[in-house]
């Protein structure tokens, strides 16, 4: 059998119970092999936000012309600082920005941009140049170098779908739908060791992540209770699980969620502000939670879309665009706002110019949160000054 094939049968479960053959406990328990107490969480936007419509030049007035039907008022907008202000929805993120915990890094992208959202998440995922293509994700490389051998749990990705950004050699992370529901049961059947062949011993590692990771879970989440002051969003549950895992001493460096809808061709300013409420909402909760723990400065979280939208609206919402702001909340980051205002007298056929390359985010991150130095995985951009 093909190795795609066995990563069909053996890669992601979603929930429900999960029956295992004994040949796994050949394999051996590893001890949790990561180092150091930094954790990363990405939040990804999927469908590409509207960035001029999240942290808003309110007082530029080529904004007000360019988007008759979406534009927000100066009125309207909160947390108004050098001409940027956020969307009255993200009251959450206003505090923590006034906590000092809460950076936004401004047009942000990466050269020759394209407006397809998987090719775009793609490049986002594996950090390569848009006319390259990469197999294994920035994150899964990273897990490679970071961790002896293979560890399930050093990435936890809350979906139900597995995420490239995490793909590597080794099988050094583990998606779940629903943590509460991640269990296994052991079967009676004959114990096997390790084939010597690499295809299907490769598909026996990522069944005994299954297992062990399903443990390493499942006493996480032991340690702590669910937390009612989460909403009861999906977002909401998802970061309210991670928090568990978190200070349950689950020890994964990075944990990896995301929401959907931000495709606002139209309606977009009433589905654009219900989604960033629940944005809001979760974030700020899951803040709260990190703050009383008193691990926040452990813990980096990062907000971010495949990109942004077109400056001009189109009578009800907006089309792909490139360049977009991200944040990061948290991880002793400085607070400060990086980058210039979006110039919206100077476009790329309609579109904002990038002045940051995510690549130079993720170099940040690497060097400064996750003790790598970044050209190790192929990233050659500088590290961001000023974001921690």
């Amino acid at each position: 059998m093909k190795r795609r094939n066995f990563i069909s049968l053996a890669g992601t479960l979603t929930g429900g119970t999960l029956l295992l053959p004994n040949f796994l406990h050949a394999l051996g328990n590893k001890p949790n092999l990561i180092t150091g107490e930094e954790a990363v969480v990405f939040i990804q936007l999927n469908g590409g936000n509207d960035g001029l419509n999240t942290f808003i030049p309110y007082s530029d007035p080529l904004y007000i012309k360019y988007r008759p039907a979406l534009a927000l008022g100066k009125d309207s907008v909160i947390g108004k600082n050098k001409g940027m202000a956020f969307h009255p929805a993200l009251k959450g993120f206003d505090k923590i920005q006034q906590d000092g915990n809460l950076s936004v890094i401004q047009n942000v992208g990466y050269p020759n941009p394209v407006r397809s959202h998987f090719r775009s998440q793609e490049i986002w995922q594996t950090a390569s140049d848009s006319n390259k293509y990469l197999t294994n994700g920035w994150l899964g490389r990273y897990l490679d170098l970071q961790c002896d051998g293979h560890q399930p749990t050093a990435g936890i990705n809350i979906d139900s779908i597995d995420n490239l950004a995490l793909r590597g050699n080794q099988p050094n992370s583990i998606t779940v739908k629903n943590p509460n529901r991640f269990k296994h049961q052991k079967s009676e059947n004959e114990m096997l060791s390790l084939s010597g062949n690499p295809q299907l011993d490769f598909v026996r590692k990522i069944a005994q992540s299954i297992e062990l990771g399903s443990e390493e879970i499942q006493n996480a989440l032991k340690k702590n209770k669910e937390n009612s002051e989460y909403p009861k969003s999906q977002l909401g549950r998802n970061l309210e699980w991670i928090g568990r895992l978190i200070k349950g001493d689950l020890n994964s460096k990075v944990y990896y969620t995301g929401q959907n809808g931000f495709d606002t061709h139209d309606y977009q300013l009433g589905k654009h502000e219900r989604l960033l409420t629940d944005l809001d909402e979760a974030i700020y909760a899951f803040y709260h939670d990190l703050r009383a723990a008193d691990i926040l400065d452990k813990v980096t979280i990062v907000v971010f879309s495949e990109f942004g939208r077109r400056v001009k609206d189109n009578g009800k919402g907006t089309d792909h665009g490139t360049a977009a702001p991200m944040f990061v909340i948290g991880g002793n980051n400085k607070g400060k706002v990086i980058g210039s205002n979006p110039n919206l007298s100077d476009l790329d056929n309609g579109d904002l110019k990038h002045e940051i390359d995510f690549r130079s985010v993720y170099a940040s991150l690497l060097e400064n949160k996750l003790g790598l130095s970044s050209s190790q995985i192929g990233i050659l951009q500088p590290k961001i000054a000023g974001l921690f």
